[in-house]
């Protein structure tokens, strides 16, 4: 019983010592509608803070961040649609602000950029080690008789 105790004990302990991310959202930005706060959750957890860059506005205690977390709410107050807000929001500041921008346009050459320099270093790579191995029909001929009888001179034999 009293192991049990223990054993429980740490485990709260451990527990209370593992880090958990901690949400920039402020008391007074949360909705009263829970479905609508929850759409907004959402959408947040896909747009970056553009000051801080790897954080979703969610997690990010800017005050850009907290702009943004109000414009998302506002316009889902106003009836937007998610995609209608994430739209808008990327109307406003551009595509950088999408944490997982798409795979169309521009952005189409970045996603193919970094398997096609893959592509490329391993076939480089494949030529450079063929181009350094020697078949054996290029090794070097064999003496003729003059040369033998000449290396075996100098040699001693």
């Amino acid at each position: 019983m009293q192991f049990a105790r223990a054993a429980a004990g740490v485990l709260a302990l451990c527990l209370a010592l593992v880090p958990h991310p901690v949400g920039a959202v402020q008391p007074d930005e949360i909705l009263p509608d829970p479905a609508l706060e929850g759409r907004a959750r959402d959408i947040s957890e896909g747009l970056r803070c553009l000051v801080c860059r790897n954080e979703n506005i969610d997690e990010s205690n800017a005050g850009l961040a907290r702009d943004l977390r109000l414009l998302v709410r506002e316009r889902l107050v106003a009836g937007d649609t998610n995609e209608e807000v994430v739209d808008f929001v990327v109307d406003r500041y551009g595509e950088y602000v999408l944490l997982n921008p798409t795979a169309t346009g521009a952005n189409l050459i970045l996603w193919l950029a970094g398997p096609a320099m893959f592509v490329a270093g391993v076939g480089i790579a494949a030529a450079y080690l063929r181009s350094r191995r020697r078949p054996d029909d290029e090794a070097a001929p064999d003496l003729s008789d003059e040369e033998t009888a000449r290396l075996e001179r100098i040699l001693g034999k």
